[in-house]
This record gives C-alpha cells, sequence and structure tokens, in this order.
C-alpha cells in the first residue's frame, strides 16, 4: 500500500503548548525520519515506487490478463486421438488461454462472413509453434489515419485496439476488452501476422518478436481478389510458462479445442487439424464423443431451438456436468446461459416429481441439477465474463438477445430417460439417512418421554420377555396401569398414542421425521431404521400389544401401527408373538348370572336376531370405549390375560398384500373392488387365540373403511350424510320450531341419536346446514339465528357454537313432509330408535345443495342446482316426458356458469367472476368465483401489490373495498400502462385477476336406495333414479294416510254409536264392572282401538323421560281396548257433543274418500306446488331483506353526510330512543359468561322535574331494571310511550330491589295511583327477569328476543297474562290520589323539589312529611362526613347484612316480640331457595316509610349526611324514573307484604370486586322499610340506629321463610367478631356476585 507521508503529517495532532520549545519544532518536521529510514534499508524512493508500461505490467503480471503461468492440475475433458476422456493433466492455463484467444478470433471472423468454410489449426510441438489459418474476408491491409499504422499491426501490435468497444452495437462475437490476441503476441518469442485482403488485393505479413517488443516491418504485395485469408503462426514463450517444449497434456487440450470448434461451428465450417480433417459435421455428433455410441448408451436428448441455441441433455450418476460455448468461447465453469437451461428443466422435474413422491423426502432443485449433463451451445449478445479467462458467462438471462424456452415433450422425455427413476433413488437414498437419526437403542433406562410407564426389565437381559401396550388415549392407559396391578410392572410397559397414527406409507421422511409418535415409538422400542431383525434381543421390547377401543376407529389404530411395522419393520410382523392386541367386550348381556359378552357388533346383532330382537329380561351395557370399563373389569381382564390377548401371525405374502391394499395410494382401484364386495355382517371371530393379518383387514378393518365411507358420501336420496342425518331426525323429534342454541342442540342430537364422536363436529354440522350464503346452500334446512359465517372467509368465521341459535327453517318441512316419516326404516342402537336409513323428500336434495366429500375409495363433488329447474324435470317425468339437461346454479351468485365441451364426455363448466374496466387504469369486480372467499381474494390482491418473489413486478398501484358480508366489490387501481398489456394478454383481465373456475360433473359418487355407492353420468340420472322411489312412496303414504283416515272414522262412527246406546239406554255403564261392560260392547259389535289411530310419526326410543311430550299413550302401547270409549268424560253425553261426533265422522268419511280417489302422482304433484309457493314466499323474503340492508346502508351513507353538515350525534340517539319494543338493536357483551346481565335499553322518561338541591345528590332515584321493550318479555303488555328517560349506562351497579308499594301507602297520608302503578309495572318486569335467571339459555334467548319456549320462564309470566287481583283494602286517599305530574309543588322554603317517580314505582308524594334517609341507598358517592360516620364494628355488620344498605327490618306481626338473631347464623345466611334477584333494582324513595322519630332536618328524601357523596365506582349507573303511565296493576296488598331471600353464598361480594356479574347474593323481595329513629345528616350511623325498630308484617310467599318468620319476630343484632378495619366509604350498592 502506498503511503502519502504529506497525508500524514497533516493529521499529526499538535504540540501542547507550555512544553519545551525545541520539542515543539521537532514536531514540524516529519519528513525527515521518514526519509532517512528509507536510506538506512538501502532503497531509495525511487527504487521503491516504480511505473510500469502496460505492456511491462502484462508480462510482469500475467495471471490478470492469461491466469496463471504456472503448471496446474486439472480434471478436465481431453481429446486423447480417439474421443474425449475425461483426465487429470499439468498444463499452464495460461498458455491454454493464448491460443485460445487465436482459435476464437478464427470463429468469430465467421460471424463476419458466411462465406467462411475452413479453419486449419497446426501444431508442431518439436518446434515449439502453432498455426491457425481460416479463411474468409480478411484484415483491411489498409492504413489507421489516426494512428498511421496498418490495421492488421493496429490490432495484433497494439494493446487496447479492438472493434468491439460500440456497445450499442449488439454483436455475438468473442473478443469484447481490446486484448485478446495482443496477449498471444505478448507471450510469445515470435509471432507472425499474415493476411490476404481480396478486395484490396493486398496480401500483409508482419513478424514480431521478443514479447511484442520488437516489431518486424511489415510485408505488402499483391494478390488476387478471390485470395481472403487469415494466418497467425506464433510460438509460445515456454519459459515464461516453465515449460521446455509443448508436451502431451497441453496438446491434447489444445487438440480438444479444435475439436470443440468443429462441433461449435458444425456443418458449414471444415476444421482440419494438422492436415487432417475432423468429421464432425454437428453438435449432435460432437456431443457423441462424450458419451459414446446411442446403441445401449447414455440416454441423450438433443434439441435445435433456433439459430441462437442448440442444446443436448443427458444424465448423470449424481454430479452436475456441463460442456458450454458461448460465442465459441468454452466456458469451463458454465454461468448464467447453463443456470438459464438447468433452472427450466429443475422446476418441471420438481413440479411433476413432487406430486409422485410423497412417501419420500421433498424433492429438491439440487437433486435435480446434481443428475443432469447439459451440452450447450449459445450465442449472445455482448458477452461479460468474470474475467479476462473467459471461464464464466456473468451476464443476465434478460440481455442475451434472445429467449430458449424448452418444449415440454423434450423435458417429459428426459423424465421418462430415467432422469424420474435416478431422483426419486436419491430421494429415497436421503429419506433413509434422515430417518435413522431418530433410531432408538437397547438401553434400560430411557429419559424425556414423560407419559411411558416403562417395564422394570425393558431394555435388560429379560427385556424380550417384556411387553410394551400402546393404549388409544390417557383414559385407555389408566386402565392398562389398574390391570398392572394384577400381572405386576416388571415385563410390562405402557405408553399411551394420541390420537390415530400417521400414514407413514403415503408420507414424506420429513413428516414420518417430525411425527413424535413414531419418533417415541423407536425409541421405547429400540428400533433401528433399516435393520432386518432375525430375534427381537436387540429391542427394549420383545412383544408390542395394541389396547385400543372395540369401535371402528380402533380397528383403525390397529391397522396404521400394522401398516407403520410393515413399511419399516416388515421382519417384525413376520416374528411369531411379536405382534399382539388385547381385546375388550363392546356389548355385555346379563340376565340374573348369566353374562353374554360380544367383541364385535356384528357378533351381537346376530344373537339379537337369533333371539327375534326380543332382549327383554336381559340388561345390555355397552362399552364404546375403553374408559367405560370399571377398575375392578380392568383388574379382571388382566386375571384372565390369556383370553383376552390375540396374536397375530404371518402366514404369507398375502398378509402383506392385505395392508398394502389398505392403506396405499396406488391400490385405489384395489380398495374399491374390496369395499364393493363387502357383506353386511362380517366380522372377525374373536374366540380364536391367533389372527392372520388378512383377516384382520378383511374382517376388521374393512368395517372401518365401511363407516368412513359412510360418513363422507350422502345419500342419492336425501343427499345427508349420517351426522347430518341425525340432526334433523332430532329436530323432528324435537318439532323445532323456536331457537335453540347449537351447543344444547348438539347435545339433543348426540343424547337422542346416539352419536358416539365429539360434539364439536356435530356443532360444524349444524353450522354448516344453516350457512345461507353465496356457495352454500340453495336451501338451508336449518335457521341461521346468529353468525353463521359468511362469504368473507367461506363460513369460517361462524360464531362458536355456544353464541348462536338456530330452528328449522321454514322450508324443510315442506321438502321433508311429515306424513312421510312413518314409512321410513329406523335404525336402532344401543337399544335406542334412532334416524332411519334415509329420508325421503320431495326434490333430491342432494342436487339442490350439492355435495363434498372424501372417504376410502371414493371421493364426491356434487355442484349446487336451481330447485326450480329440478321441480320442471320432476313434472316432466309425471307427464312421461323427457327430461331437459339441467346446469350448475348458486342462489345470490351474479357471475356467469358457461358449459365447455370436455373430453372425457362428462359436462363442464366454466365459473366466472364480474370484472368491469370503469377507467383508463381503474377496474370494478363485484363477483368472484363460487367458492373463492372475498378474504382469500383480498390476499391474492396483496400479491399483486406487493408480490413475494423478487423476479415478479407489481401489477396494481392499489385497491379499495365497498363490499359487505354478503356482496362483493373490489375497485383496484392498475400501474400506468397494465391496462393495455392485461387486455391483450390471453384471457383479458379475468385471466390476470383469477376470476375463473371449473366445475365438472364426473365424479358424482353417491350410495343408492340399498346402500351400494354408484356413479351417476349427469344431474338428470340421479333425477331419473330418484323420481322412481319416490313415486313408490308417494303411493305407500296414500295407502297410509287412507288407513289412518278409515280408522279415524271407525273410530268417530264407534264413539258416535257408544253414546248414542248409553244415552238410549241400550248399554248401562253406571255401577257396573269393567269386564261385563267390555263383553256388552263386544256383543254389540264394538271395535277395540287405541286411544289414537294415527301411528307415531317418529318411533320414540324405549325409556325416553318424554320431555317433549310426544311419548306414545298408555293405551297405545298396551295394543288395542275398548278405553278409548270408555275414558270419554261425561260431557260427551251432551247434545253438542253428540252434534261434534256426527261431524267429525263425516269428516272422516270425506277425507277417505277424497284419499281413495287421488293417486300418489296427484299428491306429488300438490306437494310440488306447495313447495314452489312456499319457495317464492320465502325468495320474495330474502330478497326484501336485502333491499332493506341496501336501503339502510344507503341511509348510513346520507346520514354521515348530513351529519359533516352540522347534524349532531345527538340527535341521532334520540332517534334512536324512539325505536319500539321490536328493535333488534342490543347493546353487545364482550364478556363469555352465560350469567353476564345484558344492558337493556332505558325505560321511558317522566317529564321533567325541578332538580334537587346539590345536597341531596346522593338520593336520587336508580332505575329499578330493564324495560318491557328491552327485554321484550313474553304477553306483556307493552306500555305507552312516555318522555325519555336517561339511561343507566352500567345496569350492573344498579342491584337493589325494588320493594312493595303497598305497605308506603298504607302509612301515608296520600297515595298516588301512578307510583303505584309503577311499582307494579316494575314488579312485573321484575319476574321477568328472575324467571330468565331460572334458565340461564332461556336467559340469553328472551335478552335477545328470541322464541324459546321454557316452562320456568312461562310459569313466571303468568302474571303478565293474568294480573293478580287488586289489594282488598286500600285508603280513599290512595284510590283518589292525582297523578304524580299533577301533583303540585311544595311551596315551603327552602322549596323541596318534587321526586321523580322511579321506574320500579318509585315515587314521592309532596305533602308527605320527608322521611330520613336510613342508608346511601340510591347514592352514586360515598359520605365524606366523616362526623356522621358510626363505629367500624357497626359499619362491619351492616356491610355483611345486605351489601352495605342498612335497612330496617321486620319479619313479624306488628307489636310482637323481637327475639334476637345472630346473623352468622347458618339458618339466616344460608342459600335460600327462590327466584333471583334481578339485576338492576332499587328500592323506590316512594316506598319508605314516613319518619317516626329521630334528627330530621328537613332535608329532601334520600339526602345522605347532608352531604353530597363522590363517585365511588367508575362510569356508574344514572337514575332514571319509570314511565307514570304504566296501567300493570299492582301484585300484592297492604297485609300481603313478602319478603325473600336469595343467596348463592352466604356472603357479600368481597371488597373491591366491582362489575362482577352474576345473580345477586342477596334478592329482598317486595321490602318494606321505616326510618325511625334516623335523622337528616345521620349517615349510615341512622340505618343501625333503625335496626331495633319494628315494622310492619311481612309474611312470607315461600313456606320455608314462612314457618320461619311465623314463630317470632327477630331482629339483627351485631356480632362481636366483625372486621373493624371495614370501610366506611364504601358504595352500598350490592355487589353483583359471579357464581
Amino acid at each position: 500500500m502506498e503511503v502519502d507521508t504529506m497525508a500524514d503529517a497533516e493529521n499529526i495532532p499538535p504540540a501542547k503548548q507550555g512544553g519545551k520549545g525545541g520539542k515543539a519544532a521537532k514536531a514540524q518536521q516529519p519528513f525527515a525520519p521518514s526519509n532517512a529510514g528509507a536510506i538506512g534499508v538501502g532503497k531509495t524512493i525511487e527504487e521503491m515506487y516504480q511505473k510500469k508500461t502496460q505492456l511491462e505490467h502484462i508480462i510482469l503480471r500475467p495471471d490478470t490478463y492469461i491466469g496463471s503461468t504456472e503448471r496446474q492440475p486439472n480434471h478436465t475433458w481431453i481429446h486423447n486421438g480417439q474421443k474425449m476422456e475425461l483426465k487429470s493433466v499439468n498444463y499452464p492455463p495460461g498458455l491454454y488461454k493464448i491460443f485460445d484467444e487465436i482459435l476464437v478470433n478464427a470463429a468469430d471472423n465467421k460471424v463476419r462472413d458466411a462465406t467462411m468454410d475452413t479453419i486449419k489449426v497446426d501444431i508442431d510441438q518439436v518446434n515449439g509453434s502453432i498455426r491457425v489459418w481460416n479463411n474468409g474476408k480478411g484484415i483491411p491491409v489498409e492504413k489507421h489515419k489516426e494512428e498511421n499504422v496498418y490495421v492488421p499491426e493496429l490490432i495484433f501490435g497494439h494493446l487496447l485496439t479492438s472493434s468491439n468497444y460500440n456497445d450499442s452495437e449488439k454483436k455475438i462475437t468473442g473478443g469484447r476488452n481490446g486484448y485478446g490476441a495482443k496477449l498471444a503476441n505478448i507471450f510469445s518469442t515470435e509471432f507472425t501476422v499474415e493476411t490476404c485482403d481480396g478486395s484490396r488485393q493486398r496480401r500483409y505479413k508482419q513478424v514480431f518478436s521478443n514479447n511484442m517488443q520488437k516489431k518486424g516491418e511489415p510485408k505488402i504485395t499483391d494478390c488476387k481478389a478471390s485470395d481472403n485469408w487469415t494466418c497467425i503462426t506464433f510460438k509460445p514463450d515456454l519459459a515464461k510458462f516453465g515449460m521446455t517444449e509443448l508436451d502431451d497434456d497441453l496438446v491434447s487440450l489444445l487438440r480438444r479445442r479444435v475439436y470443440d470448434m468443429s462441433g461449435v461451428l458444425g456443418k458449414g465450417v471444415k476444421v482440419y487439424y494438422n492436415g487432417e480433417r475432423i468429421n464432425i459435421k454437428s453438435f449432435q455428433e460432437y456431443v457423441d464423443m462424450y458419451l459414446g455410441p446411442k446403441e445401449n448408451g447414455v440416454p441423450r436428448f438433443c434439441e435445435r431451438i433456433s439459430d441462437r441455441w442448440e442444446l443436448c441433455i443427458s444424465l448423470t450418476d449424481g454430479a452436475f456436468q456441463q460442456v458450454s460455448f458461448v460465442n465459441a468461447i468454452s466456458t469451463q465453469k458454465g454461468g448464467t446461459h447453463v443456470d438459464y437451461i438447468v433452472n427450466q428443466i429443475v422446476k418441471y422435474a420438481v413440479e411433476k416429481l413432487s406430486k409422485k413422491t410423497t412417501k419420500t423426502t421433498a424433492i429438491k432443485p439440487a437433486m435435480v441439477k446434481n443428475h443432469l449433463w447439459i451440452f450447450l451451445n449459445c450465442y449472445v449478445e455482448n458477452p461479460a465474463f468474470d474475467s479476462q479467462t473467459k471461464e464464466t458467462l456473468t451476464l443476465r438471462a434478460t440481455s442475451f438477445g434472445s429467449k430458449c424456452e424448452l418444449p415440454t415433450q423434450l423435458m417429459d422425455k428426459v423424465l421418462k430417460a430415467g432422469l424420474s427413476d435416478s431422483i426419486i433413488k436419491f430421494a429415497e437414498f436421503k429419506s433413509q439417512k434422515e430417518l435413522k437419526k431418530s433410531d432408538g437403542a437397547k438401553r434400560s433406562r430411557l429419559h424425556g418421554i414423560t407419559k411411558l410407564d416403562d417395564a422394570n426389565d425393558a431394555g435388560g437381559p429379560r427385556s424380550k420377555d417384556c411387553t410394551l401396550i400402546l393404549t388409544e388415549g390417557d383414559s385407555a392407559k389408566a386402565l392398562a396401569i389398574s390391570g398392572l396391578g394384577v400381572v405386576g410392572r416388571d415385563q410390562y410397559g405402557v405408553f399411551p398414542l394420541r390420537g390415530k397414527l400417521l400414514n407413514v406409507r403415503e408420507a414424506t421422511a420429513a413428516q414420518i421425521a417430525a411425527n413424535q409418535e413414531i419418533q417415541n415409538i423407536k425409541q421405547i422400542l429400540g428400533l433401528q431404521h433399516g435393520k432386518v431383525y432375525e430375534n427381537t434381543s436387540s429391542l427394549r421390547y420383545g412383544h408390542l400389544m395394541i389396547m385400543t377401543d372395540q369401535d371402528h376407529d380402533g380397528s383403525h389404530i390397529k391397522g396404521l401401527i400394522m401398516n407403520f411395522m410393515h413399511s419399516f419393520f416388515p421382519s417384525l410382523l413376520r416374528m411369531p408373538g411379536f405382534m399382539l392386541e388385547f381385546i375388550t367386550p363392546i356389548v355385555k348381556a346379563r340376565r340374573g348370572r348369566e353374562v353374554k359378552v360380544f367383541y364385535t357388533m356384528p357378533e351381537y346383532e346376530a344373537w339379537k336376531e337369533s333371539l327375534d330382537n326380543n332382549t327383554r329380561g336381559w340388561e345390555i351395557k355397552y362399552y364404546k370405549g375403553l374408559g367405560t370399563s370399571t377398575k375392578e373389569e380392568a383388574q379382571d381382564y388382566f386375571s384372565r390375560l390369556q383370553q383376552h390377548r390375540k396374536e397375530f401371525v404371518w402366514t404369507g405374502d398375502e398378509d402383506g398384500d392385505a395392508i398394502e391394499l389398505a392403506f396405499s395410494k396406488k391400490r385405489i382401484d384395489d380398495r374399491k373392488e374390496w369395499l364393493s364386495n363387502f357383506v353386511p355382517g362380517t366380522y372377525l371371530d374373536q374366540s380364536a387365540d391367533k389372527i392372520t393379518y388378512s383377516d384382520f383387514i378383511n374382517k376388521e378393518l374393512i368395517l372401518f373403511s365401511r363407516a368412513d365411507l359412510d360418513r363422507s358420501i350422502p345419500s342419492m336420496l336425501d343427499g345427508l350424510k349420517p351426522g347430518q342425518r341425525k340432526i334433523l331426525f332430532a329436530c323432528f323429534k324435537r318439532n323445532l320450531k323456536k331457537d335453540i342454541k347449537v351447543a344444547q342442540l348438539s347435545a339433543y342430537v348426540a343424547e337422542h341419536s346416539a352419536y358416539h364422536h365429539g360434539e364439536q363436529s356435530l356443532a360444524s354440522t349444524i353450522v354448516n346446514l344453516a350457512q345461507d350464503f353465496v356457495g352454500s346452500n340453495n336451501v338451508n334446512l336449518l335457521f341461521p339465528s346468529g353468525q353463521f359465517g359468511t362469504r368473507l372467509q367461506g363460513g369460517k368465521d361462524a360464531s362458536s357454537a355456544r353464541y348462536i341459535y338456530t330452528r328449522l327453517a321454514q322450508l324443510t318441512r315442506h321438502l321433508f313432509n311429515e306424513n312421510d316419516d312413518v314409512l321410513l326404516n329406523y335404525l336402532n342402537e344401543e337399544g335406542q330408535s334412532i334416524e332411519p336409513d334415509w329420508y325421503l323428500p320431495i326434490l333430491p336434495t342432494v342436487l339442490i345443495n350439492g355435495a363434498e366429500g372424501i372417504g376410502t375409495g371414493w371421493s364426491t363433488s356434487i355442484p349446487n342446482y336451481n330447485p326450480r329447474d329440478i321441480i320442471a324435470n320432476l313434472r316432466r317425468l309425471l307427464n312421461n316426458e323427457e327430461q331437459v339437461p339441467i346446469h350448475p346454479w348458486y342462489r345470490g351468485f351474479t357471475g356467469t356458469i358457461t358449459e365447455v365441451p370436455h373430453k372425457s364426455g362428462y359436462r363442464s363448466y366454466v365459473v366466472g367472476g364480474t370484472v368491469t374496466q370503469t377507467g383508463p387504469n381503474t377496474v370494478e369486480i363485484t363477483e368472484l368465483p363460487v367458492r373463492k372467499w372475498t378474504q382469500d381474494y383480498k390476499e391474492f390482491l396483496e400479491g399483486l401489490l406487493r408480490p413475494q418473489d423478487k423476479d415478479e413486478s407489481p401489477l396494481i398501484a392499489d385497491y379499495s373495498e365497498h363490499h359487505s358480508d354478503s356482496n362483493v366489490h373490489f375497485v383496484v387501481e392498475l400501474l400506468p400502462g397494465k391496462m393495455e398489456e392485461l387486455l391483450a394478454s390471453p384471457g383479458g383481465l379475468e385471466a390476470k385477476f383469477k376470476l375463473q373456475s371449473k366445475i365438472q360433473t364426473s365424479n358424482m359418487m353417491l350410495f343408492d336406495k340399498d346402500g351400494l355407492i354408484k356413479h351417476y353420468q349427469s344431474p338428470e340420472a340421479i333425477i331419473e333414479e330418484f323420481f322412481g322411489l319416490r313415486l313408490e312412496y308417494y303411493e305407500k303414504r296414500r295407502l297410509a294416510m287412507l288407513r289412518a283416515a278409515q280408522l279415524d272414522q271407525l273410530r268417530a262412527d264407534n264413539r258416535m254409536r257408544f253414546i248414542l246406546a248409553v244415552v238410549s239406554g241400550k248399554l248401562e255403564v253406571r255401577n257396573r264392572k269393567r269386564a261385563d261392560i267390555e263383553r256388552d260392547l263386544e256383543a254389540q259389535g264394538f271395535d277395540r282401538m287405541s286411544k289414537t289411530g294415527a301411528a307415531a310419526k317418529v318411533p320414540e326410543p324405549s325409556g325416553d323421560d318424554g320431555e317433549d311430550g310426544d311419548q306414545p299413550s298408555a293405551s297405545s302401547a298396551s295394543g288395542a281396548s275398548y278405553d278409548y270409549l270408555l275414558s270419554m268424560s261425561i260431557y260427551s253425553l251432551t247434545k253438542e257433543k253428540i252434534a261434534a261426533l256426527q261431524e267429525e265422522a263425516a269428516r272422516a268419511a270425506a277425507r277417505v274418500d277424497y284419499l281413495a280417489s287421488i293417486t300418489g302422482q296427484h299428491m306429488w304433484s300438490q306437494d310440488l306446488d306447495e313447495f314452489e309457493a312456499a319457495y317464492n314466499g320465502w325468495e320474495a323474503e330474502e330478497i326484501a331483506r336485502l333491499d332493506e340492508t341496501k336501503r339502510k346502508q344507503l341511509a348510513a351513507k346520507k346520514g354521515r353526510g348530513a351529519a359533516a353538515k352540522g347534524r349532531g350525534a345527538a340527535g341521532g340517539r334520540k332517534k334512536a330512543a324512539k325505536k319500539g319494543a321490536g328493535s333488534d338493536e342490543e347493546t353487545a357483551s364482550d364478556s363469555d359468561s352465560d350469567f353476564e346481565v345484558q344492558k337493556r335499553k332505558p325505560a321511558a322518561r317522566a317529564p321533567a322535574q325541578p332538580k334537587p338541591k346539590p345536597a341531596a345528590d346522593g338520593a336520587k332515584p336508580t332505575a329499578a331494571g330493564p324495560t318491557a321493550a328491552a327485554d321484550k318479555p313474553v304477553a306483556v303488555p307493552k306500555p305507552q310511550p312516555a318522555p325519555k328517560q336517561p339511561a343507566a349506562p352500567k345496569p350492573v351497579a344498579d342491584t337493589k330491589q325494588a320493594p312493595d308499594v303497598t305497605a308506603a301507602a298504607a302509612n301515608a297520608p296520600a297515595a298516588r295511583p301512578p307510583a303505584r302503578k309503577a311499582a307494579a309495572a316494575g314488579t312485573a318486569r321484575r319476574k321477568q327477569v328472575l324467571a330468565s335467571d331460572d334458565d340461564d339459555d332461556a336467559y340469553m334467548s328472551m335478552s335477545e328476543g328470541s322464541e324459546e319456549e321454557f316452562d320456568d320462564a312461562s310459569d313466571d309470566n303468568d302474571i303478565a297474562e293474568k294480573p293478580s287481583k287488586a289489594p282488598a283494602k286500600r285508603t280513599a286517599a290512595a284510590q283518589k290520589a292525582p297523578p304524580a305530574a299533577a301533583a303540585p309543588k311544595a311551596p315551603a322554603a327552602p322549596p323541596v323539589p318534587e321526586q321523580k317517580p322511579a321506574a320500579g314505582g318509585r315515587g314521592k308524594k309532596a305533602a308527605v312529611p320527608k322521611p330520613l334517609p336510613t342508608s346511601s341507598q340510591g347514592s352514586e358517592q360515598p359520605s365524606q362526613d366523616t362526623s356522621q360516620r358510626p363505629d367500624s364494628e357497626t359499619a362491619g355488620l351492616a356491610a355483611r347484612l345486605a351489601g352495605r344498605m342498612q335497612a330496617q327490618l321486620n319479619l313479624g306481626k306488628a307489636g310482637g316480640a323481637a327475639p334476637m338473631v345472630d346473623l352468622l347464623d347458618d339458618e339466616v345466611n344460608s342459600p335460600a331457595p327462590g327466584p333471583k334477584t334481578a339485576v338492576g333494582m332499587k328500592k323506590p324513595a316512594g316506598a319508605k316509610a314516613p319518619a317516626a322519630g329521630g334528627r330530621g332536618r328537613g332535608k329532601a328524601p334520600g339526602a345522605a349526611a347532608g352531604a353530597k357523596q363522590p363517585a365511588k365506582r367508575k362510569g356508574a349507573a344514572k337514575k332514571q324514573d319509570d314511565s307514570e303511565d304504566d296501567d300493570i296493576e299492582e301484585t300484592s296488598s297492604s297485609d300481603e307484604e313478602t319478603f325473600e331471600l336469595s343467596a348463592p353464598s352466604p356472603a357479600v361480594a368481597p371488597k373491591g370486586k366491582k362489575g362482577r356479574v352474576g345473580p345477586s347474593p342477596l334478592g329482598i323481595k317486595s321490602l318494606s322499610r321505616t326510618a325511625a329513629g334516623a335523622g337528616a345528616g345521620a349517615g349510615r350511623q341512622a340505618a343501625v340506629v333503625a335496626a331495633a325498630v319494628p315494622m310492619a308484617s311481612v309474611p312470607e310467599e315461600r313456606p320455608q321463610r314462612a314457618r320461619r318468620a311465623v314463630a317470632a319476630k327477630p331482629t339483627y343484632v351485631i356480632s362481636d367478631d366483625e372486621d373493624e378495619d371495614e370501610p366506611q366509604t364504601e358504595d352500598s350498592d350490592f355487589e353483583v356476585v359471579s357464581d
């Protein structure tokens, strides 16, 4: 590195001041020491730093220009005189390079002059000279005017001269930098240039010597015009290359370059070497010199893509090779041109092979490349290399000037020629290597597998006697551990499997390596991948026993374990005694001491059939899982281990073939045939001690495969899979017309239809049946009440099952006529009658809603069709006409569905979205293809906006969304110039924006009526087969209805005859024995019949609890009798009843005549008409709903515009407050708790009253609870509109109950009816809330406006339907009191404001003496007057008693003794039964009794301690009054006061637990209070003083409370152990505690 001493001197920091002047002066002279130092070592500056000429630099540093001049070993291709050979040779790369420059110059002349046809190369190994001659246009023999030398001298004797400096000119020659041939001249002792310029008829010769430092004078002579050639002869300076002669290694390499030229230039140029012509006429012949003859040789595929690209592809043994040329330059290290070709092959092969090699390691690009041998000859424009040696092309592929896209046929040929096999074998090798990493070993102790209960002897000397038990889950492990208590833990280990094992036969090595279950099994057993076992001595366990449930899934787990062992360790399966299974009963039948055990369901069914299905007297217990067995049964199983343990034995290749048949994807067709030959009733005999693998596959595992197929493929008749059919059966059985939670319905279905899988999957199926967005169901069978998913995410955005409700949809029973129910064949499982084999709707619903499914061996795909098209075709068949082809149709889809021809002959359709150009660079997308969801498409647009691939450029500039959950509307802005490009591209905008998908009808697989899988060619074929069976069942329905009508007619005739016989005296029934009456009835010709003639529509399971009210009557169950006559009421003997019976008989006769006169076809036509009318009405409702949604959206947009112009938000709130009870806008809750108290709409507000003084702020009346309008109680009269009142934003805080108003009315001078009516209205509303609390689901349903019927709620609603009687005694003043609104204001000074009536009946009489506040109840702020606070012990009792609500309680008769009751007594504090407290209720101020004494100061009622109390709770609820126009009568009189306690816990809410939700810990209903002994400003202490003052009688409604209250008048006392630190500033409201 050169050092600038001056610069360094400038950077020296100045000397510090204050030092010696001499030192400072020396510091300013840095040059002297440096110069002296240089001289001191014997070199001057001139000797150190030198300048060389360019020629001198090239000779001094040749590696920069031609590469190394040292001899180096290199493994490369040479020509040995016969053929190409890959050999290690020693040669100086620089010498090879200067020869190559001269040779390439000769080849470049072919580009300049197409007439060139000969190249001659002579290498004189003895004299060390090389001669290269080519014909064609010679070098111009003319002086260069600027340089004043001849052009040949300029080219070969002057550096940096070239004809390739103009980069704007596209050239495909090899020269570029102006060195080239000059380098050959420089490194030669003699260099001769000869050329004939025929155009100038001049011959030029010049000799350079001494490394181009000596130039001879050019010799110019005349030549013929036809002479055009150039010849370069040079003698390399061998001394500079460390050589004395041109040795054989170098000559063989140079010879290969001459042969290269013959292959690159092709048949247009004759190439000679040392006077002999090289017999190579094409690039393919040149390749053969490497690969050998084609016959029985390495496969090769040559292709001339264009004039600039020619290649040949062959295969290697695993190491990539290439021989490539760019513009005749040999690029020994390849470059971008080779990568350009290789990447195309690699990408195609990876995509192709990845689909075939799912089992092996993922195919990586390197695997493909390593098996390729590429020969490439190409010409690119203005090539760029990594160095002057030109071994690697670096020019980007986009600058090549041409393209070379390999044809697919060529790449397919390469794959089929062995490339794919080589890659797959290599991938398998890598897989095996990867799997070996997780091999186990025989060791006595394992760590890290926590769920393993290892055998004590495992991995030790006795390991071959140990057995590993693999169980199905943790519950099965618990059963096994219980059993090990019998056999011990020394030789038995247990490991639970999580679900089903991976099917390793179709899994990749990466998947297998990542599967923790498989790795654990290998570690526990000590398995080593690829090892062939002859015995188990090298394993940790000598036996493997599988312990699973006895159901189909348990069989599948066994098969998967066998499949794993057979795939990787087949030698262990052949080993006797290695593979075992532990069987447990699936059914036990017990009768007395006799016990029958069944291990398979077919075995049990066969036993039942032997008893004619009569199992009366037998106690049947089903063991669906190992968890059903008890600990004692587990120990019993293991005590009889030999009976329960079965050994699998290998009998031959048929066992392995059977395992492969069941699990290999390659055996799909064989598996279809296997399942087609399945015979119902097949089962594996578990009585044998040994079971062959083939028997297990063909007799046990086939049951799982068949069940899996049943679960995946629907029936042609009803379009339902078993799970969907179970749901529909349960809905029909429950007659589900009211909303029910999806979670509750799932549980109901599981209970009543013997569903044995997770209820979560049932909930998902219910959600799918109710979905109605575009692309889901054309006719949803269940109604979606809630968020059931949208087209935004294809239904994945559905809410949790515990939040959403459903019921039967409007059209379901039109499709599934209830009169068909009695005709179906209902299944029976576990002694329970469940869903039928199939339903029979009036239309093939499988076409209406489509179907998708993948099962064992088969899959199905059926699009949706228009119900109207199906109806039209059915009518054509009814009229004996031909069907018309129908096409897919999706309700609400606004795109296009176009039929296109398909080579298979099946119908194929292209489904297109909608895209419209709205501007130069703008498009609107208003529809997507069916089942392409909005969110997915948004992610696609993001990819167009910001491509993940670095090589891709963005297409769009931005996009915006204007859609809702039901429609699609994207506005996309393209980048400038992209619109024209897209419009001109194939497919246009639709193709680029991926707005097209395909639908095919080639895979319509369905189960037919006999339960056989069948392929249907078209939807018309499905309709035709459905038509025949449906018409047959219509006739069966008509006959069944006719029989039922005839029975009804006969019953009506018998009843009428019976009544007439009794009335006329022909039959005497009074005071006679039943047997005698029945003999007379029989003698007179009366028929024995059941009470009801109509058969049960859905057979009920035995032992049903009848909760749905559809259990058959006792007489029906017991058969025909005369009960239907003898049980008639006395009223039947009246004349009116006789006339009614005669009319009934006439109607029955008319119905019989009608049914006898029609046909099944007529009934079907009538059903189709009714369904079509209902469908039209339903569709009209849906359209109206969508129109209303659009109207609201438009109104919302207008509203936003108006708000921008100045409309305030308060006006909007006023409009929202005016909505009626039918409004569905509820306050949303973020809590998951079902006990959360929903926010209700505020009650109507009374007319404005004068505001009270600030001192009375704490006494503002609080709303008693939600209004009827917000809660929508059933049958409660809707209150009249009233002025609005501010809503309580947090009803959780309002927890006081409204007391009965009657006690206050009895003590008050004058009662106001409006306030009393308001109190009654509050009581009625409170009862609604109390009723709803009795059932969480009912409460949630009612709070959301649901119509679900709940018995508890309806019982409590009786008060709304039938108001109780008015009080028997009421004062005249109370009856004649004027309305509250008309009450005059008190004129006293200071003026006392009129108290607003509360929502729960809370009102204040203007003329009544003001009662003193007994607590801070109703206050939002705690008192700040510390002087008036009671002591801490008193406050502690008050807090525990009633949530810090201090009140005087009187539980007995007036004037009676008041015994003391300890509040800590269990009898007092224990939870009391009764309705729960309604959240949000507070005591009305108007209900308080007038003060009986105390220190009153004349304050307004409710003033707490005469001081304003600050807000304690954040966001505390505002007080609200009820409407004065509420006319609901009072529900309790002054003589019948009630007191009830309801508390889930004896303790009140803990300190600081504000905001919790749930039932109130202490509910007080209709509570009367007095405020005697308390004075204004007494604060909370007044409540404690008042505790000893008796109250009026308050008898209880509940008997258990009444008995406790009648005995005496208890008075609450202060306990001694109260917390003295109880804060006195706590809010007086109840805390709401969640349980």
